[in-house]
């Protein structure tokens, strides 16, 4: 992609995906490497960071004999996702406008 992903829009994503349902890091990563490339190692650091900011709880439960994480999404989350959501659509729209052959409203 030759738009670079900032901090905020990868939250975002993350919580967007983590919101459908509660599931574990791998399936998060292959759910977003749907709509753009991202390795393990960066998505781990975000998941961590959306858990200490409280946009996350994360459990263990045992799959095929060893502990899984996962990540659900708290009602902050959810709150912070819809902020996001927002943000997002008014950026989209002001982009789509100049790209439209307009002027930023």
């Amino acid at each position: 992609m030759a738009f670079p992903i900032s901090a905020a829009l990868m939250d975002a994503i993350v919580l967007a995906v983590v919101s459908r349902e509660g599931t574990y890091g791998y399936k998060i990563t292959q759910d977003v490497r749907e709509v753009i490339s991202i390795s393990e190692s960066t998505l781990y650091p975000v998941l961590r960071r959306l858990q200490k900011d409280g946009f996350l709880d994360v459990y263990d439960r045992e799959y095929a004999g060893r502990n899984r994480r996962y990540y659900e999404i708290t009602p902050s989350g959810r709150t912070q996702l819809a902020l996001y959501l927002r943000e997002w659509q008014d950026y989209k729209e002001r982009i789509d406008h100049v790209f439209d052959g307009g002027m930023a409203p």
